[in-house]
């Protein structure tokens, strides 16, 4: 399993605010991500791969995955 968290530069919904905005983990077998949203409204999010990660909630830039492991 690999960590990482979303650091937002541009809140470009408006709901999530900047900085560290989420957290969460890769799971190397099945490319599997879990994601959990730190803001006021807390959500949890399992996508299948990194990359919709990416597609999703990184908005062009807006948005860096940092990884921690």
């Amino acid at each position: 399993m690999r960590r990482f968290f979303l650091d937002r530069h541009v809140d470009v919904s408006g709901k999530s605010g900047t900085g560290k905005v989420a957290e969460g983990v890769l799971f190397e077998h099945t490319g599997q991500v879990v994601m959990c949203w730190l803001t006021q409204r807390s959500s949890l999010v399992v996508l299948r791969s990194v990359e919709d990660l990416e597609h999703i909630h990184l908005h062009e830039g807006s948005t860096s995955l940092i990884w921690q492991d």
